[in-house]
């Protein structure tokens, strides 16, 4: 089964995540002599419902909460990041089941719904984002345009923060540099996805890495990989690995720490790039409309984005901050070095995906 891809090209000069963005200048608050606009926390943009950011800034303290969703501290950053929008803008910020799935994270705010307790924005899977868009308020943040077209929702219900590329971590005390996904297939190299691709958008991104060839997605490919990794004897848990399939975000973040950060490394096998966003969205029943629309500015922010780019993680605003040179140019030299044109599915790729490997992964690898 082969399913076609969505290809975008890669910028050898940075190794951008994707080079479809937009590159027009940020649209930007009313002007000293503009009236500004009656104050509207729902707003769908800063300039329609609040004038200038200090307006939005002012409004934000006020309420003085954020509830997020969903967002462990080891993820891309999100520890610095929460702490840091926390302290510049003195709101306090408490993360809910930080632990959830993108499926989860909407069961959540399904379950706390009218109370104030209930998120106020989401970081989603594509899929599950455009499966609960009617969940979302609108809302265009100020660096709108510099989010790739295929990365946002025309509206604004949901668009891209951050994204990445799926990596091999491996140890090269116990294995060499693998050169493709099918050199895993080695007797006597455990090997480790990061949870159950049925379940989890960064394990079915290892499948759909694996699964490349010639730059075209096959999730029959990626699933077959892995059965004879688990008939082998070779497909284990991610602590007893000597690699590990997973984003390059989270494998280069390994590698930086203090977890067998001497040993491990990161690669990602040439021509074998497969890509994803995640989506920020805000919640239309958000009980701190303002709090969570100042966050999405914050995040997508040049200093929001080059918090990701800190932790490993690739900007949505990436192309058109280094054009500006407002990127940080020393974090973008520690992304893993990546080679070839980037496959993303679009939504019907992964559905069709998402159906083979639910239907055969059971039966396959177990």
């Amino acid at each position: 089964m082969t399913i076609r891809a969505c290809v975008v090209t890669i910028s050898s000069a940075a190794v951008l995540l994707f080079a479809a963005s937009a590159c027009s200048k940020t649209s930007s608050p009313s002007s000293p002599d503009k009236p500004l606009p009656p104050l509207n926390p729902r707003a769908d943009s800063l300039e329609s419902g609040f004038g200038t950011m200090d307006r939005l800034v002012e409004a934000a303290k006020k309420e003085g909460a954020l509830t997020v969703v969903g967002l462990p501290g080891g993820w891309v950053g999100y520890k610095e990041i929460i702490a840091r929008f926390s302290d510049k803008y003195g709101i306090k910020v408490t993360s809910i089941v930080p632990e959830a799935s993108s499926k989860q994270e909407i069961d959540t705010a399904a379950r706390l719904k009218g109370t104030n307790q209930a998120p106020d924005v989401f970081d989603l899977a594509l899929e599950v984002a455009v499966a609960n868009t009617k969940l979302f308020a609108p809302y265009r943040v100020t660096g709108w345009a510099d989010i790739p077209d295929e990365a946002k929702e025309q509206r604004g219900r949901w668009f891209a923060a951050y994204g990445g590329y799926m990596s091999i971590g491996y140890d090269p005390r116990k294995v060499p540099a693998p050169a493709s996904y099918g050199a895993l297939v080695r007797p006597g190299t455990i090997v480790a996805l990061p949870g159950d691709p049925r379940q989890m958008a960064s394990a079915f991104g290892a499948v759909m890495a694996a699964s490349l060839g010639s730059g075209l997605p096959d999730a029959a490919r990626g699933v077959d990989l892995f059965a004879r990794l688990k008939k082998g004897g070779m497909l284990g848990r991610p602590d007893q690995a000597a690699a590990v399939v997973d984003w390059d975000y989270m494998n280069a973040a390994r590698a930086a720490s203090g977890q067998g950060a001497a040993a491990w490394r990161v690669t990602i096998p040439k021509n074998e790039v497969f890509a994803s966003y995640y989506m920020q969205a805000i919640s239309a029943d958000a009980p701190h409309p303002a709090a969570a629309r100042l966050w999405e500015e914050f995040l997508l922010s040049d200093e929001g984005q080059n918090l990701f780019l800190k932790a490993y993680a690739r900007p949505a605003r990436m192309e058109a901050m280094e054009m500006r040179d407002t990127l940080d140019a020393d974090a973008a030299a520690r992304l893993p070095e990546a080679s070839g044109d980037p496959v993303i599915l679009n939504i019907p790729e992964q559905d069709q995906a998402k159906s083979y490997v639910t239907a055969h992964w059971g039966q396959m690898v177990g």
